[in-house]
């Protein structure tokens, strides 16, 4: 069942546009999912805060750079739980570690993202994660379009679960396009 108040401060945020986009995967889409414009609306954060405090359990977090760093951070205040960052590539400097923040090894993480379309930012950020010793079976997504990233998260053990699907997202929604 959708969060129908999510939705709306999604919509109300006018965080879902029409048109036509290309997406970071390379494939094009007559919607977008406007990540900045929901990670930066506090009334967005808050509703995703307390939807994904529900879903984590007490597993330490793990966000995913840039994007899932807002929402890992707002989750951790929600949950009193610490969390780490995910990186996509290392630093050429300082650590150079994929993974910042405390993170023990053996420790489970959930790994946090914005939205997952193929879900190889969420695959890589596990993988990274899984190298430092962590263990990780589950991403929690804002924004599942639906575009076969639960199938490619399925083959690398890790389920998808969201707080939307594009389906609800867009259901009802007005015709813009």
């Amino acid at each position: 069942m959708a969060n129908e108040e999510l939705i709306a401060a999604l919509r109300d945020a006018d965080a879902v546009r029409y048109g036509e986009f290309e997406l970071s995967h390379g494939g094009t889409s007559d919607y977008y999912v406007d990540k900045y414009v929901f990670e930066t609306n506090p009334r967005c954060l808050e509703l995703i805060a307390a939807a994904f405090a529900e879903r984590v359990g007490d597993a330490k977090l793990a966000g995913v750079a840039l994007g899932g760093v807002p929402l890992v951070a707002v989750t951790s205040v929600e949950t009193g739980l610490p969390y780490v960052i995910a990186r996509k590539q290392q630093k050429e400097y300082g650590t150079a570690n994929l993974v910042e923040g405390d993170l023990e090894d053996g420790e489970e993480v959930v790994v946090i993202e914005d939205i997952a379309t193929t879900g190889q930012s969420a695959i890589d950020a596990a993988e990274a994660l899984r190298d430092a010793g962590a263990v990780v079976s589950r991403v929690l997504v804002v924004v599942d379009r639906q575009e076969g990233a639960s199938e490619n998260l399925a083959e690398a053990d890790l389920e998808l679960e969201s707080l939307v699907t594009a389906d609800e997202l867009l259901a009802d929604a007005p015709d813009e396009a």
